[in-house]
């Protein structure tokens, strides 16, 4: 890991000999960029296009005012995330319904569930790839035909003590000394809204840092971002790959591999707003006290 001492990541615990094994091959990053690609549903809700990693499941959504979106028999937890504040939301799981505003993340059960939205506006969604009919349409849904390599099978995390329920956050959170984003995590997802940037990022200030073996999803809500990602050389010259330093705008997502080395640069001169995605949550966050904002409502394994 090479963090700049202001970044509050430079206080994780120095990871222990890795017990993965060394990787013999490396899956490519899977850009998807969703202003220049057609959507994969048109229809009276709106437009939704869907992309996925190896675990998860994006659905970003431009949705009419009335659009109502509905999971039946949904296997596990899953995520809506309104960035906008003047977005609202209807929920409804099981017997449970639920009105929400906008700048809000909520975890929904599983089983039956629906959201509307009276006025229309941006809604992503988040599911696992246990969703399988949500993952046939994703527009990469052909990258994953085989599984890709380095990353153990997906693992749910444990259920909150007093039982799933729709359970809704705020996102307007400030910054806080030593604390890395706003990060929420449940039983499927862990999602770190990262403070804002104005401007372009300080390329003195990079953080290139790898994963032994899951996925980052970093999805652009504003702004644009430069995805600069290197895998390692391993003694298989026939795996070694080129770097990358993929631009991407909004709305769109990155999805990068282990163990690349990876950073990401803001680029716009005004506000660039980033949302780092992970299916399951991630232990080394969450043994950071006071880091998961929510961490009273969903316990950790074994705990």
């Amino acid at each position: 890991m090479a963090y700049d001492a202001s970044d509050p990541r430079s206080a994780l615990n120095a990871p222990a000999k890795s017990a993965v094994p060394p990787p013999t091959e490396f899956a490519a990053a899977d850009y998807a960029k969703f202003y220049e690609t057609k959507p994969q549903e048109d229809d009276a809700n709106g437009k939704t296009w869907y992309a996925r990693g190896q675990n998860f499941i994006i659905a970003y959504t431009e949705a009419k005012p009335g659009a109502t979106f509905t999971r039946k028999g949904q296997t596990d937890e899953y995520v809506v995330l309104l960035h906008d504040a003047d977005t609202a939301a209807d929920l409804a799981a099981g017997s449970e319904k639920k009105s929400i505003g906008g700048y809000t993340v909520t975890f929904v059960p599983p089983g039956d569930s629906s959201v509307t939205l009276p006025k229309g506006g941006r809604l992503v969604r988040m599911f696992t790839t246990r969703s399988a009919d949500l993952a046939a349409k994703c527009s990469n849904a052909a990258s994953y035909a085989k599984p890709h390599p380095n990353i153990p099978p997906y693992v749910s995390w444990p259920v909150p003590k007093d039982g799933y329920k729709i359970r809704t956050y705020s996102l307007d959170v400030p910054p806080a000394p030593g604390r890395f984003g706003r990060i929420f995590r449940c039983t499927t997802f862990m999602v770190n809204y990262i403070d804002p940037r104005v401007g372009p990022r300080d390329i003195t200030k990079m953080s290139p840092h790898y994963h032994d073996d899951f996925e980052q999803c970093s999805l652009a809500l504003e702004g644009s971002f430069i995805h600069d990602i290197r895998w390692p050389w391993i003694p298989d010259m026939r795996q070694w790959r080129e770097d990358d330093h993929e631009l991407c705008g909004t709305p769109s997502i990155a999805v990068i591999p282990p163990p690349s080395i990876h950073t990401t640069r803001a680029m716009d001169a005004g506000t660039n707003q980033l949302v780092d995605i992970f299916c399951p949550p991630r232990v080394d966050f969450s043994e950071k006290p006071g880091w998961v904002l929510n961490a009273d409502d969903y316990p950790m394994p074994g705990h």
